[in-house]
């Protein structure tokens, strides 16, 4: 055994890390040591491995997710590193909203939205879908938006499509009333209430409309409409109107 070797004990103490990260980052592929004694499996890692320990050490604390870790150990630094502060930053944007909505909620109590029935006709439509997570789902339904108006005009209401469960990954669609559209968008009786204000809110009244189909027994059915009343380009956020949507599926 070369005397360059240091047993994993020391090792991890230079590089700041526990001999039980040493050994998950081995099992994981992204560190593996020089060697490992074949009688009692010791392992052993050579004094310059420490820069790439010391690297995992640093982007683990960055919350720089293990799978961009290892890019960025194998040369693909700059795209995996800022991939991950993108997540980062979509994150600390959906903190930020949902401390804003905490504190409406802690002004004004869980909401209350004024919910009535409405039966709604099929429509023919045209769709544009977009893959989402639940921190880009603005992102996903702005670019929804901008393929349904590069024909260049509105030709009727826009609606997000939305699915009631948010889950990891899902499609946000926009569909938009077109006589020629391809797309039928199912017609039936809805529990309907009007949101006024931001669209990164209109989760409140989503919420509200919900707890008023369990309050009055109905069975929700998805996905949850949003019919845009009003043009953002136009209107302040505080008096946007969108109409909330949602199918009685056992109507």
């Amino acid at each position: 055994m070369s005397e360059d070797l240091l047993p994993i004990g020391r090792f991890a103490r230079l590089c700041r890390l526990s001999v039980k990260q040493l050994r998950n980052y081995d099992d994981l592929g992204l560190l593996a040591p020089a060697w490992i004694d074949p009688s009692s499996g010791y392992r052993y890692y050579r004094r310059d491995q420490a820069r790439d320990a010391l690297s995992i050490g640093l982007l683990r604390t960055l919350e720089v997710p293990l799978p961009a870790v290892a890019r960025a150990l194998s040369g693909d630094a700059a795209d995996a590193l800022r991939e991950a502060r993108d997540r980062i930053e979509d994150d600390l944007l959906r903190r930020r909203r949902a401390l804003h909505l905490l504190d409406r909620v802690l002004a004004g109590g869980l909401p209350e939205a004024r919910v009535r029935t409405v039966r709604e006709p099929a429509r023919r439509v045209r769709v544009a879908a977009e893959a989402a997570t639940p921190t880009t789902i603005a992102r996903a339904t702005s670019a929804c938006v901008a393929r349904l108006l590069s024909g260049g005009t509105l030709e009727g209401a826009l609606v997000g499509l939305f699915p009631l469960d948010m889950t990891d990954g899902f499609d946000v669609r926009v569909a938009m009333e077109a006589a020629d559209g391809a797309d039928l968008l199912p017609g039936g009786l809805f529990a309907a209430a009007t949101h006024v204000g931001p669209y990164e809110e209109i989760q409140l009244t989503v919420y509200g409309v919900l707890a008023w189909i369990g309050d009055h027994g109905h069975a929700p059915g998805g996905p949850v409409r949003e019919v845009y009343l009003d043009d953002p380009a136009a209107t302040e956020p505080e008096r946007l109107r969108t109409q909330v949507l949602i199918r009685l599926e056992d109507a």
